[in-house]
């Protein structure tokens, strides 16, 4: 749909594409709410594709002391556990403790003792230094001591998002990609009434009626509504990832790694067939509407954790796949090192513009529900907002005739498109019923997702729908004539466009989400 042939009136408008917008979106539509969903850039585009993966209960929130955060990202993890099998699976992380570091065993036995009493379940064990080096045998043995295991949870990001809104609207919901909100429109009291709107590539444009407009833009959102809070604003703290392969450490969980220099964690994680390094937490200090990316320094960084903790593995940068990283806007009163920053929302209300930020992609129910209470009053009837209810559909019983994939394929697919994954599959031909080289994702994927998830440009497809820029060799150039032969039905472009289009994903790829040297 065209911005132009958008309806006049809205109960809701919310501003934001990622894991905060669309869960609000979700919740909005379930109470009946007639809302529109609007991104500026495609649908994921900011933090929420470029996330460490994970759907963690908080364990440095219980560290930091914070209880009551801590407890709902436990008892918000388990939720999306039971609801989203497939996208939302379970992973064992192991933190190796070491002579005279910090956190010491019974320091770190204390906290994973009230971490799993909030889960309801006994999910931690402790190994000695024998035990975990026949666990981790590339693990650095030097004063290795043992270390705990425990549990938490990951996820595909985007595609948690991409289900959010694709059920949304299947459910009456609007939600438009490359849509700016330009000008929020306020009567003579200061009242919202309306929202002008633009195409992000086009120029198109219209206004819409709406007394309530949801701002949920993350990092970006004080260009729409400055902080009404002396001294508290929200800071951009980039986040780099370096990705490589699975076979240059065969490990089968995560491993947490304290950094040698100034003792930050950083974790290296099994994720899609590859292993995900990360994360940084920098100022990011740049003009936060471009699109960011790894420095050298932060790719040393990691490797520098890396190679203390596997020295016999031999990694080296040039190793990596590629890098990714993201902006996470966090709010601040200033003089604080960034990973000492609260990761706490906040809801900021202003006659009909309520801005949410700080959310995270374990807790988006709970900000969601704190987003529409504030925006009740502004809405028709004060709808009763409750979140009880699953955040997703329930897919039907896998088929009984597989077509040759697996239970585990059939979970994946299921859990990140739910209904739609059988109409994927149905009318697939068998040589695209395998994995793309290097990922878990069919070449039957893409067709369906090229023609129902507006997507506009390769990069679209590639590092957000699927992952396949992330996880193939060099960004899977080498594939995209393939891609163009699978998708030309599916898209509206002519081959003078897909020729353009191949040469941006590339220029994209070789700017963003390459090495750096």
């Amino acid at each position: 749909m065209n911005v132009t042939k958008l309806s006049d009136n809205w109960d809701l408008v919310v501003i934001g594409g990622g894991i905060t917008g669309a869960g609000i979106f979700r919740e909005a539509v379930r109470i009946g709410l007639k809302t529109l969903l609007v991104e500026k850039n495609d649908f994921t585009w900011g933090t929420s594709s470029r996330s460490s993966k994970l759907i963690h209960g908080g364990l440095r929130y219980l560290k930091e002391g914070r209880l009551l955060l801590t407890y709902d990202s436990v008892r918000q993890r388990q939720r999306l556990l039971d609801e989203a099998p497939g996208m939302v699976e379970p992973i064992h992380f192991m933190v190796p403790l070491y002579k005279g570091a910090s956190p010491g065993r019974w320091t770190l036995k204390a906290g994973l003792s009230i971490y799993d009493m909030m889960a309801g379940d006994k999910y931690h064990s402790y190994y000695n230094a024998d035990q975990l080096t026949q666990m981790i045998p590339e693990i650095n043995q030097k004063q290795l001591t043992g270390g705990f295991r425990f549990m938490d949870a990951q996820v595909d990001d985007a595609r948690l998002v991409q289900r959010l809104i694709n059920e949304s609207v299947a459910s009456g919901g609007t939600a438009l990609n490359y849509t700016k909100a330009c000008e929020i429109i306020r009567n003579n009291q200061g009242a919202v009434e309306g929202i002008r709107l633009e195409d992000s590539e086009s120029k198109d444009n219209r206004t819409v009626t709406t007394r309530a407009v949801i701002n949920a833009t993350g990092t970006w959102a004080e260009q729409l509504h400055p902080s009404p809070q002396r001294n508290l604003h929200i800071r951009p703290l980039r986040g780099s990832h370096l990705i490589f392969p699975r076979r240059l450490l065969p490990i089968s969980q995560a491993v947490t790694l304290t950094h040698p220099a100034d003792r930050r964690p950083l974790f290296i994680v099994p994720w899609e067939g590859a292993l995900l390094l990360g994360t940084t937490d920098l100022d990011h200090g740049k003009d936060i509407s471009t699109e960011a990316k790894i420095t050298k320094a932060e790719a040393l960084y990691m490797m520098e954790a890396l190679t203390a903790y596997f020295p016999s593995a031999g990694i080296q940068l040039n190793d990596a796949l590629s890098s990714l990283a993201g902006i996470r806007p966090v709010l601040s009163k200033g003089n604080r090192s960034p990973s000492s920053e609260s990761r706490e929302s906040i809801v900021w209300i202003d006659k009909g513009l309520v801005t949410v930020t700080g959310g995270k992609l374990t807790t988006f129910r709970t900000l969601a529900k704190k987003a529409l209470t504030a925006s009740a009053p502004f809405l028709p009837e004060h709808p009763d907002i409750k979140i009880h209810e699953a955040a997703f559909e329930t897919p039907p019983q896998m088929p009984q005739q597989l077509n040759g994939l697996d239970p585990t394929t059939w979970r994946r697919l299921y859990g990140r498109y739910g209904r739609i994954a059988e109409e994927m599959i149905a009318g697939a031909d068998n040589k695209d019923l395998v994995p793309i080289d290097g990922t878990h994702t069919l070449w039957a994927e893409l067709p369906l997702l090229a023609e129902n998830e507006q997507v506009r440009h390769l990069s679209d497809l590639l590092l957000r729908r699927v992952r396949v820029g992330l996880l193939a060799q060099n960004g899977g150039k080498h594939f995209l004539d393939r891609i163009q032969s699978l998708c030309e039905t599916s898209l509206p472009w002519d081959q003078a466009r897909w020729i353009a289009e191949k040469q941006l994903y590339i220029e994209h790829w070789d700017s963003y989400h390459s090495i750096p040297v």
